[in-house]
Order: C-alpha cells, then structure tokens, then sequence
C-alpha cells in the first residue's frame, strides 16, 4: 500500500520545516544566539543604526558573514544535489543512480583539484585576467570535470540499461579520481593540502558571498531548465521507444541533461566538495509522498535537499562544537545505510 500526500498539505510542510531548519542554524552553533537577537542582529547587520536596542557587535558579525551565507549555500547545494540526483534517477531509470555514487562527483572533485593545486601555473598562463576570472575558474573546472564524468558512466553504463555496468562505471571513474586526486596531493603544498583533504570530505564552513550568488544563479537556471522538460522525463520512465512515439527528443533530452547536471553539480562541488547520498535518499523519499511525477518530483526534490543538507550541517558544527565534524561525513553515514538498503531491494534484478 502506497502513501501518497497533496500537495496541499505537503507544500506547506516543507516551507514550514525548511523555515523552522534555517531559523535553528543561524541560531545553533558554537556561539548560541537567542531567537530575538539572531532578528536583530540580521537588521542590525543589514541596516545599521536602525534598531533602538543594543545588539552585540558580534552576533551581527557572526550572522551575516558566517552563518546566513553557511545557511544560503546548504540550501543550494543540497537543492542541487536533490534536484539531480531526482533527474539523474530518471534518465538513467534507475534508483542507484546519483552524483556521489557512480562517480559523477568525483569527476569535478577532479576539475576543482586542478585548480586548487595548480592556482599558480593558471595564474602564470592567464597572467592580468586571472584576478578577474578566479572566482570563475573554481565551478567552471569542476563542471567540466562532472560533465565528462556524466557522459563516461552514460556511455559505459551501456546507456543506464544494466544496474551493474552503471556501478561498475561510477566504479572505475571513481577509482581513476582517486588516483588524480592522490597525485594531485602528492605534489601539492602544505596549505593546499590542507584546502584539499578538508574540502573532500565535504564542509559548507567555507560560505561566501560570492559562492552563494554564483551557485544560486548556476542552481536556479539549471533546476529551471530541468523543470521545463519534466514532461518529457515522465515519457523517458515508459522506456526511449514510447518516448520517441511520444515525440520526445530523446537524443536531445539526454544531452541536455548531462550537460546541466554537470554544471550544476560541479558548481556545487567546487563550493562544498564531495557530499553524498543526499541526491539518492532524498527524490526517493519524495517519490514516496508524492509520487514519480517529475513536475513535482523536481522542485520537492530541491526543497527536502536543502532541508536535509541544513540540518545535517547544523548538527555537523554543534554536536562536537567549538570543532566541527565535516558534512559529507555526517551525510555518508546516513546515506550509506539506505544504500545498502536499495541494494538489498535491486538484488535480484542485478543478478
């Protein structure tokens, strides 16, 4: 018997977590801010001088530049993750499939590698423009390093046909990344190091303005995109051929979306490093409430990720505060079960 909500009363429950979520994490955290105060102390950092009452310097320092932008970012990322791993899941017809897992995300972990380690041969080739093109290079690297990844598991996965070859593919991509990855920290600095090894276990600490705003731009024109072609993904679950006879383009239909689930994946990556499973748990606990209709599959996808992401990263920083456990670990250990559990389930269609 399936359990299915409308969205009448689904909406409202996700808006009004997501809510109760961010109010939480601008409040937790290694400095507890009272429930007025984080307010006052957003207005005050946003405009000030226009409450009459005090509030500490430091709250609307620790608001505005740590925690609100932390904030932002969790829910992009995690709505980017959400969002492909719901349309990755689709075009692959497939309920493994998802950016961490076969292998995708390691992909642009490759691309940002490059950039992180090799800053100064980019800066020496692209000498007056690197300056203005370095806040560029970091998500552009890393969404070439996605798309290429996406294309290789689409083309050894025999095309999302066989569960196992599309494992086996993420596999060998990820095994190949690995490789890159070691080498790229095997000559690179102390510092760059550092960056690296923090940056692959997956934090949102990070957060930046700029961040925020060019991942938010990368996310909501790819989400859009994705979301303009629900219709034809709902003909892709019937099969290619009952696509074709539907009028889908489906050659067109697969391009496009390796291409902008590379972006948006790399963008996120190059902000937050490797977080997985939450584009694998979370489309399946939509597709639960409200079943595979991706015209609604897409946007919920994008509001349970960056729910699901916030409070992993609020519980990440309080739970051993004032140290912090990374995200990506947090998320691995919770996602890593649920995978095992699909796998328990897809048992007999892999063998």
């Amino acid at each position: 018997m399936e359990f299915r909500l409308s969205d009448k009363s689904l909406l409202p429950a996700l808006i009004a977590l997501l809510l109760l979520g961010s109010c939480i994490s601008l409040a937790v955290g290694a400095m507890t801010i009272g429930w007025r105060d984080v307010l006052a102390g957003l207005m005050q950092w946003s405009w000030p001088g226009m409450l009459d009452q005090e509030v500490p310097e430091q709250y609307a320092l620790v608001l505005g530049e740590i925690r609100l932008p932390r904030l932002l970012l969790g829910l992009i990322v995690g709505g980017t993750l959400g969002v492909c791993g719901a349309v990755m899941q689709g075009m692959f017809r497939n309920p493994l499939a998802e950016p961490g897992i076969i292998g995708i995300s390691s992909g642009a972990a490759v691309g940002a590698g490059i950039v992180l380690v090799f800053g100064g041969v980019l800066s020496i080739w692209l000498g007056a423009f690197y300056q203005e093109l370095q806040w560029l290079l970091l998500p552009a690297f890393a969404s070439t390093g996605a798309i290429f990844a996406t294309w290789l598991v689409y083309i050894l996965g025999d095309r999302g046909r066989s569960v196992v070859m599309m494992l086996l593919a993420g596999i060998a991509i990820s095994a190949l990344a690995g490789a890159a990855l070691g080498m790229f920290a095997y000559v690179a600095t102390d510092t760059a190091l550092r960056d690296m090894t923090m940056w692959q276990l997956g934090s949102l600490s990070g957060a930046t303005w700029t961040g925020v705003l060019v991942t938010g731009c990368i996310f909501a024109i790819s989400a859009g995109l994705l979301w303009v072609r629900a219709n034809d993904l709902n003909a892709l679950l019937l099969g290619e051929s009952e696509a074709r006879h539907l009028g889908v383009d489906v050659i067109g239909l697969k391009r496009q979306i390796i291409v902008l689930n590379g972006i948006a994946v790399g963008a996120a990556v190059s902000v937050s490093g490797i977080i997985g499973f939450v584009g694998l748990v979370v489309p399946h606990i939509v597709r639960l409430l409200r079943g595979p209709d991706h015209r609604y599959l897409i946007p919920y996808s994008a509001l349970l990720g960056g729910l699901l992401l916030t409070v992993a990263d609020t519980i990440a920083r309080s739970v051993f505060a004032p140290a912090e456990m990374p995200v990506g670990i947090l998320t691995a250990l919770l996602g890593a079960p649920f995978f095992l559990f699909l796998l328990w389930q897809q048992r007999q269609q892999i063998f």
